[in-house]
């Protein structure tokens, strides 16, 4: 994922569209007083008398990622595709991996807030009390389009599996792809001059990648 914060403007709709996709629990006035907002998306916003900057922030899928060496239970760990996964069915709620993560991108159930029912994604369980949850880049998307292509016979393609935050961002902010792919979309932003990653000095290695802003798109 490439984020160009030349373009986002902190609209949110990333935000709201991965809380309808994922059914991401509302916690309530009550909940979130006390610090505990569920977010997989989350835009960071930082003032100053010069301009407002905004950073989308989701799970960061990183290659060498420090939750999954503290679970002691496996329940959260990077698979095949690269993604980091969370059974929550084996997780026991120690919150281990919470700690271990250097950007904050889990959040713990402290209840249960919400029951299946109509207007949630069938895609998506609903996560339990006790459990901690996280941005899975819309992995259901990628299950669907492998079996949309195995069904029509052919490889999956660019395109056919992008996440529920870069497909509603309004501005094109969020790019989505096969980093793999050297010739692809994603690859070629990753190597523009302005490209960073968050904390790369931590040896993470994530997968996410931003776009700095030039002093000319500057906001006040």
């Amino acid at each position: 994922m490439v984020i160009d914060l030349d373009l986002c403007t902190g609209c949110q709709a990333c935000v709201m569209a991965c809380k309808a996709e994922n059914n991401v629990p509302a916690v309530g006035a009550k909940e979130a007083a006390r610090g505990r907002t569920i977010s997989w998306m989350h835009v960071l916003v930082e003032e100053s008398a010069e301009r407002t900057r905004f950073l989308p922030r989701p799970c960061f899928q990183c290659d060498d990622p420090p939750c999954t060496k503290v679970c002691p239970v496996y329940a959260t760990y990077r698979n095949p595709e690269g993604i980091v996964a969370q059974i929550y069915a084996r997780c026991i709620g120690c919150r281990f991996c919470m700690a271990g993560c250097p950007y904050n991108a889990k959040y713990f159930n402290w209840h249960r807030y919400q029951k299946e029912g109509p207007g949630q994604n069938p895609d998506v369980s609903v996560r339990p009390k006790g459990v901690v949850e996280k941005c899975t880049f819309c992995h259901h998307r990628l299950q669907k389009a492998r079996d949309r292509a195995r069904a029509e016979r052919r490889e999956l393609a660019a395109g056919d599996y992008v996440t529920a935050c870069a497909e509603a961002c309004p501005t094109r902010a969020i790019t989505f792809g096969d980093l793999s792919d050297s010739g692809g979309e994603v690859a070629r932003l990753a190597r523009s001059p302005r490209a960073f990653r968050v904390g790369e000095e931590l040896g993470t290695k994530p997968k996410v990648i931003y776009l700095s802003e030039t002093e000319a798109q500057g906001r006040g």
